[in-house]
């Protein structure tokens, strides 16, 4: 069978992949993408898009609660499960068809199946109607990645979730263990102990949210305990008793392990990538820890194959997956792109409070030498977050006292996924402390806590 000629073929159509064949298709290459599943990937279909739609859900039940406060009436407040759980479907499966509709508008070929990369320049689809050849000069990796399981720890889809179960539950959980405290997990926590779950988080490492800023984490923390959730930190779930409609979990925390009983159990400790059955090894792809090995240009030392996203390696982020997807295909079309800087690539937790967070945080500045100076500026002190009614958070700013550079910026508070990318922007135009203290924000607006952060670093708040 002769195979079908393309000049990229990207395999996994999610974030980063069809963005690489979009890119590809404008820049004139002839493009293939190869989907096992679904088009939107994980992300937009069992990750991102779907928990930020539950979890709108929960945010809009919290501010219900709170409609006295506002001067409201609201009574007989209550919730129907299936119906949160069917819109938040629908948006994944509004958003999924969307990336159909702009492959098919940028005249990228769309195969259904399973890739496998028999030889170099060459990729072989499986499907219910048979097998497909394939072959192009540049090959594209973008198989993303999937829950980490755990041995004894393993789910089952009825006492034990992994995301996938927790985005489409069959059941109200009454007493929630979540295994992890990364994104993942606490955004699952966030949303079920809204709806009024009693949640425990368990975390292996000495605080909930670890790739955080301390600072930033005790604070969220703060705020989790006096939502009723229950956190207990540098605690392993070391073993789970399953039984009839309940699960028995033993705790280690301190030398002593403690038994609790739960209805169901999330564990979200992480994630592997999706490299099996590619064919990766014969071709000589070094692989760590399940992930492909590549340069700053996502090459993986194989001519012709690159590795973008979730497979590549952290930050397990959409939206570095979408960029590291735009520069691939710009360096195959031949132009001359950036190399993507993880540290210029900001992260975003939705629980509430949000979390959101770019570059170092003031321990890691300190850890690689630089003398720094810090600013803080609460939530309390600004009057749009006190009109809102959200007067819980703070704002943190680190810069090189030698050169005011913007080191990193971490915040929690209503909203901090949004201001979050003023400062992104800051780092990308490599902007100092002088650029932000003579930039002059909106008033009244949150972003007016980044403005005065910088300022408190260098020892000229005005607001507090």
């Amino acid at each position: 069978m002769a195979a079908q000629q393309f000049d990229m073929i990207v395999i996994g159509a999610g974030p980063g992949g069809y963005v690489a064949a979009i890119r590809g298709a404008q820049l004139g290459l002839k493009v293939a993408v190869v989907e096992r599943e679904h088009l939107g990937g994980i992300c937009l279909n069992w990750g991102c898009i779907p928990t930020k739609a539950l979890l709108r859900s929960a945010e809009v039940f919290h501010l219900m609660h709170r409609a006295k406060e506002f001067g409201l009436k609201a009574e007989g407040l209550g919730y129907d499960l299936d119906a949160v759980v069917k819109r938040s479907r629908g948006v994944a499966k509004q958003l999924s068809g969307g990336v159909g509709h702009l492959l098919k508008k940028n005249k990228v070929t769309v195969i259904m199946g399973e890739a496998t990369i028999p030889q170099k320049g060459r990729v072989s689809v499986k499907n219910d109607k048979g097998s497909e050849e394939l072959s192009a000069k540049n090959i594209v990796l973008a198989t993303g990645a999937r829950a980490r399981e755990l041995p004894g720890l393993e789910a089952d889809g009825d006492l034990v979730w992994a995301y996938k179960h927790a985005l489409n539950p069959p059941r109200m959980p009454k007493k929630l263990l979540v295994i992890g405290s990364g994104a993942i997990g606490i955004e699952f926590a966030s949303f079920f102990n809204t709806l009024g779950a009693d949640v425990t988080v368990v975390e292996v490492m000495d605080r909930v949210l670890p790739v955080e800023d301390a600072e930033i984490s005790a604070f969220a923390k703060k705020q989790f305990v006096k939502q009723g959730m229950t956190i207990r930190e540098k605690a392993m779930v070391k073993q789970l008793d399953r039984g009839k409609g309940q699960v028995t979990a033993h705790i280690e925390q301190g030398g002593k392990i403690a038994k609790e009983t739960f209805d169901t159990v999330i564990s979200a400790v992480g994630i592997v990538g999706n490299v099996e059955g590619l064919g990766l090894e014969a071709l000589g792809v070094r692989v760590d820890r399940t992930h492909v090995v590549t340069d700053p240009y996502c090459r993986t030392g194989v001519e012709g194959l690159f590795a973008i996203g979730d497979v590549a390696g952290a930050p397990w982020l959409a939206h570095k997956a979408s960029h590291e997807g735009v520069m691939v295909a710009e360096l195959i079309a031949g132009d001359k792109p950036h190399a993507v800087d993880p540290d210029s690539i900001a992260g975003c937790t939705y629980c509430h409070p949000q979390v959101a967070s770019v570059g170092l945080t003031e321990a890691q500045a300190k850890e690689q030498g630089y003398e720094v100076k810090v600013g803080r500026f609460p939530f309390i002190g600004n009057g749009k977050a006190i009109a809102l009614g959200e007067p819980e958070g703070m704002v943190k700013t680190v810069f090189d006292a030698k050169t005011g550079a913007l080191l990193g910026a971490h915040m929690v508070g209503a909203e901090v996924t949004e201001l979050i990318q003023g400062y992104v922007v800051g780092r990308q135009l490599e902007t100092t402390e002088e650029d932000l203290m003579n930039t002059v924000f909106p008033h009244p607006t949150l972003s007016e806590m980044m403005h005065e952060s910088v300022l408190d670093a260098f020892g000229r708040a005005i607001h507090f």
